[in-house]
Parts: C-alpha cells; sequence; structure tokens
C-alpha cells in the first residue's frame, strides 16, 4: 500500500466503551497496515473530566501506536445550536490538520462528523470515506427523541443525500443496509464508488486471555459456581427492551430456581433491580452494573445464555449489535430476536441460538428450553467461538475490510476486494 494518512473524526469522547472497544482497535489495524492515523474525537465535560497531565499522557500514549489524537470540547445544549457549533469549529480544526499533517483521506463517523469533513474537503481537497454505522434520522424518530418527519428529521435527511453525493467510498454495518442503501449493488456504487460490509467486531486477543483463565475459577470469584447464569450486556431503554428482557430473565429464575441473572450496563441500575424485584426475583439473584470493558470477557465467560432483544423497527436493519458478536466470542448461545441487522441471516444456523418472533411467555418457555438443550451439546461452545471469529474476528474481518476500502479508495478501484496482502499483527484492544 502507497503510504497516506488519514483522519478518522468521531463524535464521542475518547473514554466512552464504543470508541475504546471500536474504533480505537480498528484505527491500530490500520496504523499496524501502514497507514498514518489521526483521531478527533469530542470530549463531554472536557475540563472537567481531563487535567492537562492526562491529556498530555494520553495523546503520548496513542502517538506510540501510531495514531495522533486531537481533541475538542462536545457542546451539547441547547441541542441544534449546540451542534452547529461544533460541526463549524470541528470543519476548520479538521482544515487545520489537513494541512499540518497532509491528510488525504477523511474517514468519518457517521452523519455529524461526515458533514464536517465534506464542508473541509470543499476547502482543501481530500477523499471522503462515509462510515455508516446507522440509519441516524430513523434511529432519533425511532427511538422517540425526535417527531416522525419532524424539522430536526427533514433536515437530516437533507444532509445525508448530500453525503452520498460527496462521498467517495462508503461502509456499512450490514448486509441489510447496503441493499437498502444502494439496491442491486455490490462492492460499488452505480458511480463506482466502493463500498465495503464490515460488521461490529471484536479483538479476539481480550477473549482467548478469558478462555486461557478456567471458567469453574471465574465463576467461584463471581460467586456464580452451581448455577445457571443469564448475562446481556448494553444499555437499557429506547430501542432495547427492558420489559422483555427482564420479563425473559425472571422466568428462567421461575423454572430454574439456580438461575443468576447477570446485567453489565451502563445505565442507571435502579430501575432494572427494582423490575425484577417486581417479577418475583430477589436481589441476591441478580448482579446489575458497570464493568471495566477489559473485564467483560471474564463475565461472560462465567456465563451460560446471553440474551439481547433490540426494537424491530426500520432503522435496526442497519445495526450489527457488537454484544452478539462478543457472545459469540466467549462461546454463548444467544437468545435474540428478529428483525435486527443480518441476526435472521446469522441465527438461521439452529447452533448458534434461538431467533424469537414474538415476546410471551409460550415462546420466552420454549425458548429457554431450546438453549439449555443446546448448552448440553459440549462442542457447541467452540463451534460459536469458531463462527465468531469468521465473522467477527479485528483482523481478518474488520482489518481486512478497511484496509481494502483504503487500498481501493486511493487506487481509484472499483473491482471486487482481493485477498489483502498486509502484515498481520495481534494488538490489544488498549482499555
Amino acid at each position: 500500500m502507497s503510504a497516506t494518512h488519514t483522519l478518522y473524526v468521531c463524535y464521542f469522547g475518547l473514554r466512552e466503551p464504543l470508541v475504546q472497544t471500536q474504533v480505537l482497535p480498528y484505527l491500530r489495524q490500520l496504523a499496524a497496515a501502514g497507514i498514518g492515523v489521526s483521531l478527533l474525537t469530542f470530549e463531554p465535560r472536557l475540563n472537567e473530566s481531563w487535567t492537562t497531565n492526562e491529556l498530555d499522557a494520553t495523546r503520548q500514549a496513542l502517538e506510540i501506536e501510531g495514531i495522533g489524537w486531537h481533541y475538542l470540547k462536545y457542546h451539547k445544549r441547547p441541542s441544534l445550536p449546540a451542534t452547529l457549533y461544533d460541526i463549524a469549529l470541528g470543519t476548520r480544526t479538521i482544515v487545520g490538520i489537513m494541512r499540518r499533517s497532509g491528510v488525504g483521506i477523511l474517514h468519518a463517523r457517521n452523519h455529524v462528523p461526515a458533514l464536517m469533513c465534506a464542508i473541509a474537503k470543499k476547502l482543501r481537497p481530500a477523499q471522503l470515506i462515509f462510515d455508516i454505522r446507522g440509519f441516524m434520522p430513523e434511529e432519533y424518530t425511532d427511538a422517540g427523541v425526535w417527531p416522525a418527519n419532524g424539522y430536526l428529521y427533514r433536515g437530516l435527511k437533507l444532509v445525508e443525500r448530500y453525503l452520498f453525493k460527496v462521498a467517495d467510498a462508503f461502509v456499512v454495518l450490514t448486509e441489510k443496509a447496503r441493499d437498502i442503501l444502494f439496491p442491486g449493488c455490490s462492492e460499488t456504487d452505480k458511480l463506482g464508488r466502493p463500498i465495503a460490509v464490515i460488521p461490529c467486531c471484536v479483538d479476539f486477543a481480550r477473549f482467548d486471555a478469558a478462555e486461557s483463565v478456567p471458567r469453574a475459577s471465574l465463576r467461584k470469584e463471581l460467586d456464580v459456581a452451581g448455577r445457571r447464569v443469564i448475562v446481556y450486556v448494553g444499555s437499557f431503554g429506547g430501542w432495547y427492551m427492558t420489559d422483555e428482557m427482564t420479563d425473559l430473565m425472571a422466568l428462567g429464575h421461575e423454572l430454574d430456581p439456580s438461575t443468576f441473572s447477570m446485567i453489565l450496563t451502563q445505565s442507571p441500575p435502579q430501575a432494572v433491580v427494582e423490575r425484577m424485584n417486581q417479577l418475583g426475583v430477589d436481589s441476591k439473584d441478580i448482579f446489575v452494573g458497570k464493568v471495566k470493558p477489559e473485564e467483560v470477557p471474564s463475565y461472560l465467560r462465567a456465563a451460560d445464555i446471553a440474551v439481547s432483544f433490540i426494537r424491530p423497527c426500520y432503522s435496526k436493519q442497519s445495526s450489527s449489535p457488537t454484544k452478539i458478536a462478543e457472545y459469540l466470542a466467549s462461546g454463548l448461545p444467544v437468545i435474540c430476536n428478529a428483525g435486527v441487522g443480518d441476526l435472521d441471516k446469522l441465527m438461521g444456523d439452529k447452533r448458534v441460538g434461538v431467533l424469537l418472533q414474538e415476546f410471551n411467555k409460550e415462546a420466552f418457555q420454549q425458548a429457554l428450553k431450546d438453549i439449555d438443550s443446546l448448552r448440553s451439546d459440549e462442542s457447541s461452545a467452540d463451534y460459536r467461538r469458531a463462527l465468531a471469529r469468521k465473522q467477527f474476528d479485528l483482523e481478518t474481518v474488520g482489518r481486512a475490510g478497511y484496509v481494502g476500502i483504503y487500498e481501493r479508495i486511493m487506487n481509484h478501484d472499483s473491482s471486487p476486494l482481493v485477498e489483502l496482502k498486509a502484515p498481520r499483527t495481534m494488538v490489544s484492544d488498549g482499555n
């Protein structure tokens, strides 16, 4: 690959779990492939959350990994004026970084960074990769944040159409999203611009480390020895179906009193604990709380069953839930629902888990019965880990996809992707 320098723009703070487990691992892979990498983040409560020493130390640590870190303060309120202000300041900052670092490719994570990059591209020549992490306008309406067809929705749809016009390449998370956004297209759109489908991947170094520890030791350490452990990782509310997941867990406790529910979430725990109590589950039989990203593989290693219910709305066809990749990387059988991203296709493999079409007691009871039967097949856990490595591995899937689209955009190549010869290195996720 010829030398180039990319600026990755992300409208999140560096410490947010999504950046730690998704953005930084991908950027390390690009740096390892010989691409110059800069990163611009927007830090919530910058002055309160970071000291000068912490900023300097973090910048130096990332520099050693081949990532030049730049940051701006994120402004939240009032929502629209704050976002417009961030776009203006972000665009000016991007142009400055481009000038100083010789940036030739702008890589924008979702719509707001993509607009900054699109404006910067008009001021200073570069190529733009629009990394579409979801159907953002529809996500806001599906989650109830914006009214359907309101002025914010319509405005963002106008911006989206502009971004599709000026971008030079596209990344989507699911085949469904590609088929919706680029009907009839595969590796390129109708103008010959590259398209890559790259799901949310996981760094197997994290999960291999957890696998090296005896499961019995982890279960004893977490005080769940001899219990059937149902686990959920992620947020609650919005399109995450809190009531339905807690109903399933509570039924699991009713059918098997040895059950323990483990809910690893950044969301406030009290509401979830209270609901589980109302459903008849004692507080001693549940854990609801935060754990560090680097600890998640160990908690999953100690579990038996994983669950993920996401509201099957239009916008979720673009979603690739990281938790599903993490569950499978841990060998866990999964209970999830239809209508989310490419999960219907994935869950067509009966050794992966159970795909629900309905959310009622009868469906939950059958799902738990089927999943317990699946757990009795000791070889199935290894099968799921192998499947996860094939479909969600950070290096062989994530790195190959991103390096491939960089090669194609640099070479102005619209031919199908071929096997990449970039060197492989094992890296940690740095959490």
